[in-house]
């Protein structure tokens, strides 16, 4: 599946096969055979919790090689196959310290946390997305894993359509309807679970039925979404109450896990929502350059909702196993105590523009900063490389503050 790509952590979902892996983010592929792609566009405490990581201690660093996260190294952005996508970042300054300056898509200087969760499981390249593939790659390389997350979904289908519509900008707010709304944004998380359903029927013409349904329930299945749809809400004027619209997302999560295993996903790596209210997009509306607390506060609401749903679901299901990421905790314990790793801002965007370099995206004309590794925020809603890496390290070898009830490397081995 993908990964949310609002969230401090990156993307929404992802699938991991066994030793191998599959996720989101996609780059075009310049192959005879026509694409799937292709065939898309034609139809603040006392001390810091030491449990997370600082970017040096390379102990934690561990060759598993069993499943690994989205967003190959050589790979790009799923949305760069999405005709009129106005969620990408295909060009400078993205990428300023990818291999060879690339902009592959990722929303990063560099690498994003699903590149070093992969190497943490001892991965040299993410999986290939699935848009990527055409007929014969679908084939053969769906053994390695695939990759459907797309930047910008959520749990919500309408998520990603109407995302633009609902941000702020400036000191007004974008009117609902505007005339250049993207509807065609992104991949749906529902559209992500058909894609997943369209490779298991590959290895099952393959392999066999049997032997696909063994591959498939000793799978990663990577989610990490939600936070475009609580920045909609926050942002929107409509009269759903928060009580309301939370049920509305547990609701659509439960379904789209259910779904996942009926498809026969035994394994699940979930992330919850960062802090999103501390991101620099939403600290230029607080006079005081804080934190949006409501928007927070919508953040830990959620993941209250999905701890009890993971719960609930493993109980039902005792085949299941699943570790679920504290987004939330594991960023603010960074933005309380910056120094312990490594970081001298935590407010500001590195890539951007105006207050907090935050009031505009990060384009090639955008204001650079040049400390880059000391920056926790690459643009005004995604980390930067350094950042994403002290997420994958904490998510592989983390303790049950931050990760719980078992983490990745646990749960590989689960």
């Amino acid at each position: 599946m993908g990964w949310s790509s609002s969230s401090l952590f990156g993307y929404s979902c992802c699938w991991f096969s066994r030793s191998r892996c599959a996720c989101n983010l996609h780059t075009r592929s310049r192959s005879a055979s026509e694409t799937m792609g292709d065939k898309l566009h034609r139809r603040e405490g006392n001390s810091p919790d030491h449990q997370l990581r600082p970017l040096n201690d390379r102990s934690v660093i561990k060759e598993v090689g069993v499943q690994r996260q989205p967003g190959g190294l050589p790979r790009s952005s799923h949305n760069n196959f999405l005709p009129g996508s106005m969620a990408r970042a295909d060009f400078p300054h993205n990428g300023v310290d990818f291999p060879f300056s690339r902009a592959t898509g990722r929303f990063s200087n560099g690498l994003n946390s699903a590149d070093f969760l992969s190497k943490q499981f001892g991965l040299k390249r993410s999986p290939r997305p699935f848009l990527s593939l055409n007929t014969t790659s679908l084939h053969k390389k769906s053994f390695r894993g695939v990759n459907f997350a797309s930047g910008g979904s959520g749990l919500l289908d309408i998520t990603g359509r109407t995302m633009l519509t609902l941000m702020k900008f400036g000191k007004e707010r974008i009117p609902f309807g505007a005339p250049f709304v993207n509807r065609k944004n992104v991949i749906s998380l529902s559209e992500q679970i058909q894609q997943l359903s369209l490779v298991k029927s590959n290895l099952a013409a393959i392999k066999g039925q049997r032997l696909t349904e063994k591959l498939i329930s000793k799978s990663l299945f990577f989610i990490s979404t939600g936070s475009n749809d609580l920045f909609g809400y926050y942002h929107s004027n409509t009269s759903f109450s928060k009580e309301a619209f939370l049920s509305s997302l547990e609701l659509a999560y439960e379904k789209h896990l259910k779904s996942l295993i009926d498809l026969g996903a035994r394994k699940f790596g979930i992330i919850s929502v960062a802090p999103i209210g501390c991101c620099p997009s939403q600290r230029i509306y607080n006079t005081t350059g804080g934190c949006l607390e409501d928007l927070n506060d919508l953040a830990i609401a959620f993941h209250a909702r999905l701890d009890a749903l993971l719960f609930k679901l493993s109980s039902e299901h005792k085949s299941i196993k699943y570790s679920l990421g504290n987004a939330f905790e594991m960023t603010i314990n960074v933005i309380q105590f910056p120094l312990a790793f490594n970081f001298t801002q935590v407010e500001a965007a590195c890539c951007g523009a105006g207050k907090l370099n935050a009031e505009s995206f990060c384009s090639p004309k955008a204001k650079l900063c040049p400390n880059r590794n000391n920056y926790l925020f690459w643009d005004l809603f995604h980390p930067t490389q350094a950042a994403s890496k002290l997420a994958a390290v904490t998510l592989y070898n983390g303790g049950p503050q931050f990760v719980y009830p078992i983490n990745f490397a646990q749960l590989a081995k689960a």
